[in-house]
């Protein structure tokens, strides 16, 4: 009997769908429970490392200038020359937290980056943390690029999104009863075999919330061409200059933090400080500025860049694209957007290792179904009709 053109096309998505699975198996698993781990990056680093959270208190009773000169105190022994980039305001019951930076690059690699922990109420040093040799400073290099940002890490990880993008869409397509209503699919017993019904009712349930996440992925992984496809349908603040993410700290500015702090919050009257990141030498010996993040009343975060010139300071308001793509980084991250969400962002990083598992034992099953239909019975070889 001639194969229908529905049975054809089935049997085209499902070799998509099991050569996909099979060829990115060994970069999907990393991958994706790396992320899930990551939607509790702070919890778990609790209980790895309490002594960083070890807050007396959850008032900053302290200008942004007293935990700026605790840290580089912490790191004035270290020989790579660090210096703080910025100061991240802690939420209650959290710890200060200022970043630091290597100004030189050792052997050529990316920058040593080093975090200082400090109590809010008393400035004193918590912990000292080197990101990159960190359990959860893995977890993010690790989801962002592989840790082979030279080999272009990052569009690995994109592209790998896009072969996830294609298993969840082509795994929804495959779920679909060929015999049967919609409800007939949600039986568990499809199947006489477990590792096929677990497969099938865990991607049914998980294949939506996986293709968003990793759509947003594939977006987070192309940043320039995100931004340039973002633009061209809303409205987005442009880039402002920048030293860029390598470039030295500068070493003399007019101001000071609590000066520029006291300026931000004059152009933004309520606003509650997020975030301080001090200037970088600018490219081409431009000027140098402040930035600060503020959250407004109604959550929305504001940016304010001060001028270390002449203290001006210019307040950004997100525009239409800026809050898409905030959403699309709070979507995949499983932030910002409540606990259930959360959880199930923590699932799509779990699942597709008990896909890739029962996918591969459904995969050897089958050629071994196969291999016993064509062996030879009494010297003929058989086979089954077509």
């Amino acid at each position: 009997m001639a194969e229908s053109r529905a049975a054809k096309l089935r049997r085209l998505w499902l070799n998509v769908h099991m050569w996909i699975g099979i060829g990115l198996a060994v970069l999907l698993i990393p991958i994706s429970v790396s992320g899930g781990l990551l939607v509790w990056h702070d919890e778990i680093d609790t209980v790895l490392n309490p002594q960083r959270y070890a807050v007396t208190g959850a008032q900053m009773a302290h200008p942004p200038s007293v935990y700026l000169a605790k840290a580089a105190e912490a790191v004035a022994q270290d020989a790579a020359n660090l210096r703080a980039t910025g100061l991240r305001y802690p939420e209650p019951g959290w710890p200060v937290r200022v970043v630091t930076r290597a100004q030189n690059r050792g052997a050529g690699g990316p920058p040593r980056i080093v975090t200082v922990f400090l109590d809010p109420p008393t400035a004193a040093v918590l912990d000292v943390m080197e990101f990159r040799s960190s359990f959860i400073g893995f977890l993010h290099v690790f989801h962002e690029n592989l840790m082979i940002p030279q080999y272009s890490g990052r569009q690995i990880v994109g592209w790998a999104g896009v072969g996830m993008l294609i298993l969840s869409l082509t795994g929804i397509w495959l779920w679909w009863p060929r015999k049967g209503g919609f409800l007939r699919g949600l039986r568990w017993t499809r199947s006489s075999r477990f590792t096929f019904n677990l497969h099938n009712m865990l991607g049914f349930w998980i294949s939506v919330p996986l293709a968003v996440v990793s759509l947003t992925g594939i977006y987070l992984s192309f940043p320039q061409t995100a931004r340039t496809m973002m633009s061209s349908m809303a409205t987005m603040n442009p880039q402002g200059p920048r030293g860029g993410f390598g470039a030295p700290v500068a070493q003399r500015t007019a101001l000071n933090a609590d000066r520029v702090l006291e300026i931000a919050v004059q152009a933004e009257p309520g606003g509650k400080p997020l975030a301080l990141f001090l200037p970088s030498e600018a490219r081409g010996g431009g000027p140098l500025t402040w930035r600060l993040q503020l959250a407004r009343g109604g959550g929305e975060t504001v940016n304010v860049v001060v001028d270390d010139r002449d203290a001006r300071a210019s307040v950004t308001t997100p525009r239409s694209g800026d809050r898409a793509a905030s959403w699309i980084r709070w979507i995949h991250e499983g932030s910002h957007s409540g606990p259930v969400w959360t959880v199930i962002v923590f699932l799509t990083g779990v699942f597709p290792t008990i896909f890739a598992v029962t996918g591969a034992i459904m995969w050897l099953r089958k050629r071994a179904d196969r291999k016993a239909l064509t062996t030879p019975r009494g010297g003929v070889e058989w086979r089954p009709a077509e």
